[in-house]
Formats: structure tokens, sequence, C-alpha cells
């Protein structure tokens, strides 16, 4: 193998231990606390090189060249209103995303101006080696107030406390200039950045299924228990009705098709165990303060929209989940944070629901296999129970994509484990890239989080076919998954 140092002489002199400058904001070396045969052994330069691709490779998305459908004070804002459910911070109905993507498809360009500033994006990659320990880390935040990309600075541990991070709200991004208003970290006044980060959406079930199974691994449930759930008496949102099943199919619907009922059961159900503060303050006492399920209605485990998770926490989440042996990194109170939160089989069980995700339709676009547009994104191999058969075609939840996949399935190149949170503003993927046995080596996770939902669509979006569920967001998404793998792809195997 050729030593990176000499094809990347910018990052020569490098100390072990010490800082370094990278494109203007600094980078802290040294990532995790287990060292490894592929690990940097304390140099901080793989991270500093991640940070730049990634940076990089955010920029040369051009995320401000969408089309807002429905811009401030329109008509068609107006027209596509939120509904209660939108309100209540869950994802749009199959119906929903339909009927408003053929109306803005029949609408004139005009009818349709550009994004009026920079979206909010906050991407995070943490390089792993063949065991799962970082090898490097990077995050990256564009917005308003950064419109060419920041690099966060990140200390040993993969963490920060040089963000000052404001919760989301639509009306304060689209009128206030992109800057938030409440702080969704205390004593982080005077953070030299400020950034309001991205409504999670869906993503926050990663935190309730990470509960869900402590709860099964502490003996206080058990996933082939029945769980009756009861909302008597609360708001009609899509929270559904009264349903007893099985814990494990709610918990599977949740992951692999995002159903917003089988959430907000298992949301209530930790509310039942109290279990829900619990699980909020163990995330800050693992140094992930920004995972918090905040404000969720006890009646039914609605009213989403206060939930808070950035890219480099939730990345995070998904390294214990994935485990590796030994200390993952170390916690503020200076414990080694380990796998052991949660046990083998419960890793087992929640890794393969994620990677039978059915909404692959963001960093990667695979349901719609050999389509000009969406771009491609990353290549992955998606799971083969939701595809028919006999002609190749995902149907998932009622979504019918239309696409044989199988050519796809076959120039596959990685699995990936992954949830995704789809919303009106709110564009989110995130989980964990595995190269398939035969192609060329790379493991990483990688978050994405923006508010560039389906309000926004891309200047060169094309008509779907009658009957096929819509491409719901801007291929800049895919691009970007592409983007992120090969460069990974090249730190592996050059």
């Amino acid at each position: 193998m050729k030593s990176h140092r000499r094809r990347l002489p910018w990052y020569a002199g490098f100390a072990v231990g010490t800082a370094a400058v990278v494109a203007g904001a600094l980078v802290v070396v040294g990532v995790g606390g287990q060292a490894s045969a592929d690990s940097d052994g304390g140099n901080g330069w793989r991270s500093a090189r991640l940070a730049v691709e990634l940076k990089a490779a955010i920029i040369k998305q051009n995320f401000g060249n969408v089309l807002d459908t429905t811009p401030p004070g329109s008509a068609a804002a107006k027209r596509f209103a939120p509904s209660a459910a939108e309100k209540d911070g869950m994802e749009p109905s199959v119906a929903q995303v339909a009927q408003r993507l053929k109306a803005f498809a029949a609408a004139s360009p005009a009818a349709s101006p550009q994004i009026h500033q920079t979206p909010n994006v906050d991407a995070a990659v943490i390089e792993l080696d063949h065991q799962g320990h970082a090898v490097s880390a990077a995050n990256v935040l564009l917005s308003p107030q950064y419109p060419t990309g920041k690099v966060v600075p990140l200390d040993k541990n993969m963490a920060t406390d040089q963000v000052r991070y404001r919760t989301w709200d639509d009306d304060t991004w689209d009128n206030n200039g992109g800057l938030g208003t409440t702080d969704a970290i205390p004593g982080r006044e005077n953070a030299p950045i400020d950034f309001m980060s991205p409504y999670p959406a869906s993503v926050f079930k990663l935190m309730v299924g990470f509960g869900i199974m402590q709860l099964v691994d502490k003996g206080q449930l058990n996933l082939d228990d029945d769980y009756a759930y009861d909302r008597t008496g609360a708001p009609n949102t899509a929270c559904g009705l009264n349903v007893t099943k099985p814990i494990r199919q709610f918990f599977d619907e949740m992951i692999t098709v995002s159903k917003n009922e089988s959430a907000c059961a298992m949301t209530k159900l930790l509310i039942q165990k109290n279990y829900l503060t619990t699980l909020n303050q163990e995330f800050v006492d693992l140094g992930l303060p920004m995972l918090q399920i905040n404000g969720v209605r006890a009646v039914d485990g609605g009213h989403w929209g206060a939930n808070v998770m950035s890219s480099l926490d939730t990345a995070k989440l998904l390294m214990i989940i994935n485990g590796a042996g030994g200390k993952l990194w170390t916690a503020p109170n200076g414990t080694a944070v380990t796998k052991a939160l949660l046990t083998d089989s419960s890793r087992a069980f929640y890794l393969k629901e994620l990677g039978d995700q059915g909404l692959n339709q963001l960093l990667s676009t695979t349901n719609w296999c050999g389509r000009a547009y969406p771009a491609q994104g990353l290549p992955q191999k998606v799971a083969d129970r939701w595809i028919n058969p006999a002609d190749g075609t995902m149907t998932v939840d009622g979504r019918v994509y239309g696409q044989d996949v199988r050519p796809c399935q076959a120039t596959a190149q990685v699995t990936f484990a992954h949830k995704t949170g789809l919303d009106t503003t709110a564009g989110n993927d995130a989980g964990i890239v595995t190269s398939l046995p035969g192609k060329a080596g790379r493991h990483f996770i990688v978050v994405v989080n923006s508010n560039l939902g389906d309000r926004y669509i891309d200047t060169n979006r094309t008509a779907d076919p009658p009957g096929i569920y819509p491409v719901q967001y801007t291929e800049k998404y895919g691009l970007l998954g592409k983007a992120i793998d090969q460069f990974v792809t090249r730190h592996h195997n050059g």
C-alpha cells in the first residue's frame, strides 16, 4: 500500500496530540480511544483529510440550487399548509406526498422560485476499521451563516463544545435568516459556531429503538410480547388507532417503513416504562447531548417536533449499535463507552432491521434503479423482502417504485443499514455502510441532516410515471452519498 503521507503532502507536519487548522476550522487530531492496525495511532491527518473532502463534496452539490414549491407568503404555501400530523412532527402520508408533487409538477416554473437562502445541512462521517473502531471523523455544517461550509472542531472522543446548537423552527428559518432562537444545549451561548440543527424527523426513531432494545436487555420487555397500544383521549393525529401487536412487529414497522403509528406506540411504551427521562440522561452521560426526545405526549407517544439530533451524535449512536470490542470513546465522566450498552443479540436484531430499510431514496436511490432521474447514490444492495421476484420492482408499504432493481442488485458494492427521516422541511439519512464480499473495501458511518425536505425540488426534476411513488427529494442527496462513498473507498484502498 502506498503511503497517504506521500500522496497528501498538505498535512505534513501534523503533530501527535496537537491541533491543526484545516480550511479555516480547527480540527483536533487523534480519534477514538481504541488503537488498531488501521488507525492513525494518534495522528489526526486522517480526520483532517476527511473533513476537507467532506466539505468539498457538500459544496460541489450546490444545495442552494433548488426550487421552493411553497415559498413563504405564496398561494402555494397557503394551499399546502402543513397537515395536523405534520404539525405534530410526523411524516406526510403517501397520498399527501403524491398529491403535492403532482400539483408542483403541473405548476409553471415561475410558481416555484429558487430557495431564498442557503439551506441548513449537517453532515458527519466516521470511518471505521474492520473491527468497527473509528479511524477518522468529520462534521461539516452548511447554513445561511456558513454558505461555504464550516468544519466542526472535534476532540479525540469525536465530540465538540464549539457549536451553539439551536432547535429547528420552520418559521424562524424562513424569516430570521436561518438563525434559530432556542438553544438545544444550555451553556453554549459563547460557542464560536451558531447553527440551527435540522429537524430529525423519523431518524428520531433510532433513539426510540435504542431505548426499546435496552429494555429488552434488562428483561423488562420481550420482543414477542403483545403490546396493547391505547391512545384513547389523544388528539386526532397520525398516531392511528388502538391496536395490539407483538413488540417485534411495531419495531419492524417503525424502522423499515418508518410507520408513524408504530413509532407512537413504541414511544408511549418507553413512557409507560418510565424510561424516556432515563434514556435522555443516558445520552447526555455518554457524551451525546444532541440526542434528545423532547415534548412527546404521554397519552399517545406523539408530538415529535421538539426532538433534536445532530449528525455527529447520531453517527456515534450508530457506532454503538454497530459494535466493536473495547472502548469506542471516553464519556465526559471518564468512563469507557462500549458496545455493551446493548447485548450482542439486541445489536444483531437492530442491525438486521436497519438493513431491511425499505425507503432507499436519499443517500441511496436504488429503489429507482435505472431511471435517469434521480442520480444513483450509494451503490447499495437493497433488502430482498421488498422485491417482486417476478419483475424486480419494489413495493414498500404502499409505495410502488416501478423499476426493476435487479440490475442494481447485481452491480451493488455495499450494504447500507440505515434510517431515513422524510418530511416537508426535513431530508435525513443515517446509516452504516459496509462493503459486500469481493468488492472494494470500505466501512463507515454517514449521517446527513438537512431542511431540504419535499418542499424543495430540483431544477432538472423529471415527471414521475403514472401510479409510481414520486421522487420526493432532491437528487443532491444521492450524489453526495455517492461522492462520500467514493472518497472513503479511496482512503481504504489507496
